[in-house]
């Protein structure tokens, strides 16, 4: 076939592994992918307790499953479509609600999406490249973050490789089913992060359009139908929301118009684009989410979680598309670099320039095109050893990678700071050996090799590493440890800080995106407790925006009294402080406002009806971020305050107030 490998040369060992090491070799990999995404994964609690509370409510109820709403009352739903939500619902109402039923779900797809892309890149390149690759994207400090906490983007990643395998089949067969079940899996990629997951759409349709089997007439046609699987797997939930009455259904998270339409195609759409997001934590155009450009990947907030061998696959990028630029239309290595490197290249480029909402745990969805290019052209390089520029190429690589790597581990001065000079001295000799390996014996060639793989490893693992072995919690949580510089010993930036706030580090679990004091004297919060707040007080960074309150005893009490009179225990200023009172006490707590505290929902009318049907329990108030101030004022005006574990709490069922 014409996308064959040039033969090997005959003084060099194979890049493929023996039978019996092929068959030792995956089965590690994924065990040790397991170990490392599942050991110790309760110590992160509730995570994302906004993530989390909606679970609970899904468990508790299926229209609030559905939905994806906040709380089993279904006052409103959360800011995404909900098929994570439908995975750890189900996982909570088959073992019960709590911290390993909720991230264990997202574990276990992380070691199958590193097994389903080995099985990919092996395909057209070998066990080699794929066990590389799996390799790669486990120990891609990012990925270890995402696939132990309760986000999206965990499913996400794993429908995008899933589809990126559906692909790889289509080209190899010409047979409509793949590509119908690549939209598929992207379709049901929309339902976990919404447009998001269409990124690889482009891709993965050229790679098909350039290297498909068939007739060029039966490939456009092919892509069609690929396109209306995709829209069908999709649209047929976004149809369902918008045809179900307002009245019959909860408040749509994020939206200003009680619209997944308007969601989809603005906030969490354009609006990430150009930064005008109604209803934002940021506001306005822009958003102050970080400086926008070409090197925004590598920058402070973003190069230890995801950037360590973006580099090297850039370069081997461009040494696949180079050999395989004379060879056939149906070049299958070359269609690989296409796939993968299409999937890097719009996806980073989407990230380095959206002006709106963005955090670094997003680059998770890198994690793949790089372990893929990393594999990929590491034997695309040891195929061609017996070329003149193969060993220069792999040295350059190597030795650029081990100076990245001494870059991103002096941002972080404090950990292993013997690593950085040990990565690059090692590099540096890995890169020499690789030069000289043409004049060296068989065996002392492939101990560099296994020299330089370990050397451009052993970064991103230490990272990992320490991702593994940290709780997590929050809305931004951050992989590896505290940035405190970039490498020109400048103040560094968390995920999410915004233009002239104190250069600082990124925050490791969950407080506000920075250290130091934010804007509005907001602190960051206790590491150890991921910014939450003690006793009754509010949750921790952004005045609870950022992650869960975390109620004492007393308070529970409080709002477990009677709770089946209600369908709502209580109220609460923005999703992450209603989710931790829920959460600790097992029942709906109705979050004003939703994430942000920003969503008209409820509005004073509709509360002051609740209240008066005497649906609502309390109100818990002094949570210190923007909310609804008129349904804030009005309670305060008609009940009386009272305090428990220095909480202020309005009972709005006591004869003192008035519904009307």
């Amino acid at each position: 076939m014409s996308s064959t490998l040039p033969a090997m040369s005959v003084d060099l060992p194979s890049p493929t592994p023996t039978r019996r090491k092929r068959h030792l070799a995956l089965p590690v990999l994924l065990l040790a992918t397991a170990v490392l995404y599942l050991w110790g994964l309760g110590a992160s609690g509730w995570a994302n307790s906004f993530y989390s509370a909606a679970a609970q409510a899904g468990s508790q109820d299926w229209t609030a499953f559905f939905f994806g709403s906040s709380d089993a009352g279904n006052s409103i739903t959360v800011d995404k479509t909900p098929a994570s939500l439908w995975v750890m619902a189900l996982s909570a109402r088959l073992f019960g609600v709590n911290a390993w039923s909720i991230l264990v779900p997202q574990a276990l797809m992380g070691v199958a999406a590193v097994g389903l892309l080995f099985a990919t890149v092996r395909r057209w390149y070998g066990p080699a490249a794929g066990l590389i690759a799996g390799a790669v994207m486990t120990l891609t400090p990012v990925a270890v973050l995402m696939f132990r906490f309760n986000n999206p983007d965990a499913l996400l990643v794993l429908l995008l490789v899933a589809g990126a395998y559906a692909t790889v089949r289509a080209v190899e067969s010409g047979a409509t089913k793949w590509l119908v079940w690549a939209g598929v899996f992207v379709g049901f990629g929309f339902l976990a992060k919404m447009l998001q997951a269409l990124l690889v759409v482009p891709v993965f349709a050229l790679v098909y359009l350039i290297a498909g089997p068939p007739k060029l007439g039966r490939r456009i046609l092919q892509l069609l139908l690929a396109g209306v699987a995709l829209i069908v797997s999709s649209g047929w939930y976004v149809a369902i929301v918008e045809l179900v009455p307002a009245s019959a259904r909860p408040y749509i998270g994020g939206s200003q118009r009680n619209s997944l339409l308007e969601l989809t195609l603005g906030y969490n759409g354009l609006g990430r684009l150009n930064g005008n997001e109604t209803g934002s934590v940021g506001g306005g155009p822009g958003g102050g989410w970080g400086e926008t450009g070409w090197t925004r990947m590598f920058d402070a907030a973003q190069g230890g979680q995801v950037a360590w061998l973006l580099p090297a696959a850039l370069i081997l990028l461009a040494v696949g598309l180079a050999v395989t630029a004379r060879t056939a239309r149906t070049d299958r290595t070359r269609a690989g670099f296409v796939l993968w490197g299409g999937w890097l290249l719009i996806t980073a480029g989407v990230f380095s320039f959206m002006a709106g909402i963005f955090h670094a745990y997003y680059t998770v969805a890198l994690a793949p095109a790089l372990g893929a290019l990393a594999g990929m052209g590491a034997v695309t390089l040891w195929r061609r050893w017996n070329t003149a520029w193969a060993a220069p190429v792999a040295a350059a690589t190597v030795a650029v990678t081990a100076w990245w790597s001494y870059e991103l581990l002096g941002r972080s001065g404090e950990f292993l700071p013997w690593l950085r000079w040990a990565v690059l001295l090692g590099g540096l000799l890995a890169a020499l050996g690789l030069l000289a390996s043409a004049r060296l014996p068989v065996r002392v060639a492939g101990m560099i090799a296994a020299l330089a793989f370990t050397v451009v490893l052993a970064g991103p693992a230490a990272y990992a590493m320490d991702t593994a072995a940290t709780p997590h919690s929050g809305s931004i949580p951050s992989a590896g440890p505290f940035v405190t510089a970039d490498s020109g010993g400048r103040g560094g930036r968390g995920p999410g800080m915004p233009p002239g706030a104190p250069g600082v580090g990124t925050a490791r679990n969950g407080g506000a995106p920075w250290g130091g004091t934010p804007p509005n004297g907001m602190g960051q919060g206790d590491r150890a407790q991921g910014g939450m707040g003690r006793g009754g007080g509010m949750g921790g960074g952004m005045g609870g925006l950022l992650n869960a309150s975390t109620p004492g005893a007393d308070v529970v009490e409080l709002l477990r009294r009677d709770a089946d009179s209600y369908t709502w225990v209580a109220a609460a200023i923005g999703s992450q402080n209603a989710s931790g009172y829920q959460l600790a006490s097992g029942e709906p707590v109705m979050p004003i406002g939703g994430f942000n505290g920003s969503d008209p929902s409820p509005t004073l009318a509709q509360f002051q009806q609740y209240v008066a049907d005497r649906r609502i329990h309390y109100f818990i108030g002094g949570d210190g971020m923007r909310g609804d101030s008129q349904i804030s004022a009005w309670v305060a005006a008609i009940f009386q305050a009272t305090t428990v574990d220095g909480l202020t709490v309005y009972d709005l069922t006591s004869s003192s107030g008035s519904a009307s």
